[in-house]
């Protein structure tokens, strides 16, 4: 029992760190940081992974009662989720992580703000629809293997995990820029787009597994 939920949690947080991909986010995140200094960033790093958790939270104990005020099946939403999930893999194999988190326009007026951390950097660029998919459909799968309670401390353990890995990427961003470059920027970032495209895959396999059996 204990190898089965350590399993589940390694993969659970290894999920939400490739869809939240805090490597690319930290790259968008120098760039709109002028200058991109330690004293600036700390306080962006903060703010953005504070996000991350709050609305993580919010949507792992709100999410799926939501759904199901309106009544959509989760299993629709494991298919919809994996529709965007394959959208945003896809972005990411062709080293474009960022195109589908926010839009130019996004950019340019995260320019003219003192505070990044909340919008755009925060939201949408590491939290956004695919993350809220993950979230529910994780939740949904841990709940039916383990129960409900089980559910909540496995996902709620790999949000905290994930949102440590981003704080520290965000927080040693410039050093990451370094090492990495752009070319080092890009391959890990298609890595990651495989690994996203495999979990939107198993999300469709089994939405539509569910719907239709």
């Amino acid at each position: 029992m204990t190898v089965a939920l350590l399993s589940t949690l390694l993969h659970d947080t290894i999920a939400l760190i490739t869809i939240l991909n805090p490597v690319a986010a930290a790259s968008i995140m120098i760039s709109m940081i002028n200058p991109p200094t330690p004293a600036t960033i700390l306080p962006a790093a903060r703010g953005a992974t504070l996000t991350v958790i709050v609305a993580s939270f919010v949507t792992l104990f709100s999410g799926e009662f939501l759904f199901k005020l309106f009544g959509i099946n989760v299993l629709s939403i494991k298919v919809i989720g994996g529709i965007i999930l394959m959208m945003i893999a896809v972005n990411m194999a062709y080293g474009q992580g960022s195109k589908a988190r926010h839009t130019p326009e996004e950019h340019e007026e995260a320019q003219e703000k003192e505070d990044i951390s909340i919008v755009p950097l925060g939201i949408p660029i590491l939290f956004g629809p695919g993350v809220i998919a993950t979230i529910v459909v994780l939740d949904h799968n841990d709940s039916a293997s383990y129960g409900a309670i089980w559910s909540y401390g496995l996902v709620s353990a790999a949000i905290l995990l994930a949102s440590i890995t981003v704080y520290f990427t965000l927080r040693y961003a410039g050093a990451i820029n370094r090492v990495l470059g752009v070319t080092g920027m890009k391959i890990l970032t298609r890595i990651m787009g495989l690994v996203v495209g495999a979990i939107a895959a198993q999300f469709l396999v089994s939405g539509l597994k569910g719907l239709w059996g």
